[in-house]
């Protein structure tokens, strides 16, 4: 027998406004859980509860640890490094400077080689110092070449200086140089100190 046959309503009856909005409070509610609890750990490393990190959530937003930075090693500059390269010919017995603008910290990578036996120092003039007065880093008798890199502990000028030590032979120094020098200044004897502006960068080799 059908329903009408035995009397009852097929339809079931109609649900109260109450209950409607009591289970849509109830749905709402729940998915603010989910939401604040698995969702926002997972997707976007918010964990205001700190279930995530409980439920080991956390690995799945892809998010790691601060990673640790030293202090040391890197001496931020303002400016791209520039590039030199120069030659000097030296008569017998002539000798010739060449030094770098750096200012405190500022680096350069060099490597010089010269076609014959010379003498070397390098040096460096601090800012204000009495003239004639020099901070030596290296000094090397007889020798063809040297390859390295220097960082400046003070403002000044920094570089090196050629002696052609033979009575007879011409000696040439090629300097190869790059760093953080803006102008280079040429000594030779009894002429007045020839200053260079360095401007050529990476981009122009």
């Amino acid at each position: 027998m059908t329903d009408q046959e035995l009397g009852r309503d097929p339809y079931p009856p109609d649900v109260s406004k109450a209950k409607l909005a009591r289970a849509t409070l109830a749905a709402l509610a729940l998915a603010g859980v989910v939401l604040i609890t698995v969702v926002l750990p997972a997707e976007y490393d918010i964990d205001l509860l700190g279930t995530g990190e409980a439920l080991g959530l956390v690995v799945l937003s892809g998010a790691e640890a601060p990673i640790p930075v030293r202090s040391d090693g890197i001496s931020p500059q303002e400016s791209t490094y520039h590039v030199d390269r120069k030659s000097f010919v030296l008569g017998p017995e002539e000798f010739v400077e060449y030094k770098y603008r750096l200012e405190a910290g500022q680096a350069m990578l060099y490597s010089w080689e010269a076609s014959y036996w010379v003498r070397s120092e390098m040096h460096a003039e601090i800012d204000g110092s009495p003239p004639g007065t020099a901070e030596f880093f290296e000094v090397a008798e007889r020798t063809l070449f040297r390859n390295g890199s220097y960082t400046a502990p003070f403002p000044g000028i920094h570089g090196w200086y050629w002696l052609n030590e033979s009575a007879t032979d011409t000696v040439t120094v090629t300097l190869h140089a790059s760093g953080f020098f803006q102008l280079g200044v040429e000594f030779r004897d009894s002429v007045a100190p020839i200053p260079m502006d360095i401007t050529e960068t990476p981009q122009d080799w």
